[in-house]
């Protein structure tokens, strides 16, 4: 099996919705039934200058549908001279989720002239606006984090603790989660991803 066959449905991915913005992360870890088979999987994409998004499933179909998504995006703003919404763009990766057999699992987030929005989209096309969002076997976990820390009311800055400990508690507790924290906020500012080293000195305050 190819590097980009390998399956990552044991997965834990978190978006919410902040009063300023957005907050997107998943772990690294990838698998093949028991088999850790890599520890550096990327789950999370910039789409655009505001608009991110996190993946589980079949790691082939999420690069492609990832690339698809990108390329639309980009044509979109060179037609018509404007960003595309979140909104449109859900309608759009749900009508490609359901005439191509993508095995994937995405949250999509972003900020755009109406605010921060999000959307949970699965394999069958089908789309779900929502405040906050688990996905992937470890999800159970993430939200028993979620459904006592998360509100609304949360500022990014805040809302990073909360998705770091979600995280945590998920990889604790679900073996096919795991390796480390890809991290992201989406505001009026533009997409951060976090590296490494800010991801540990949020912890550290945590």
């Amino acid at each position: 099996m190819s590097e980009s066959d390998k399956n990552m449905k044991g997965t834990t991915t978190v978006g919410f919705a902040c009063k300023d913005g957005i907050i997107i992360a998943t772990e690294k870890r990838a698998t093949m039934g028991s088999l850790v088979a890599n520890k550096g999987a990327d789950k999370l994409f910039q789409l655009d200058d505001k608009i991110g998004a996190t993946i589980a499933g079949t790691v082939s179909h999420a690069q492609s549908l990832m690339d698809v998504l990108k390329a639309e995006i980009s044509l979109y703003k060179l037609k018509n001279d404007k960003e595309m919404s979140i909104d449109a763009l859900a309608v759009l990766t749900s009508n490609i989720l359901k005439s191509n057999p993508f095995m994937v699992q995405t949250i999509i987030g972003g900020v755009d002239k109406d605010g921060a929005k999000l959307y949970s989209l699965d394999p069958s096309g089908s789309y779900i606006p929502d405040d906050c969002i688990s996905t992937g076997s470890g999800s159970p976990y993430a939200y028993g984090v979620l459904e006592d820390r998360y509100s609304k009311d949360l500022t990014v800055e805040e809302g990073r603790k909360v998705a770091i400990k979600a995280l945590t508690s998920a990889m604790e507790r679900d073996v096919f989660s795991g390796n480390g924290i890809r991290l992201a906020t989406i505001t009026e500012e533009g997409m951060k991803i976090y590296t490494e080293e800010e991801i540990e000195a949020i912890k550290a305050d945590i």
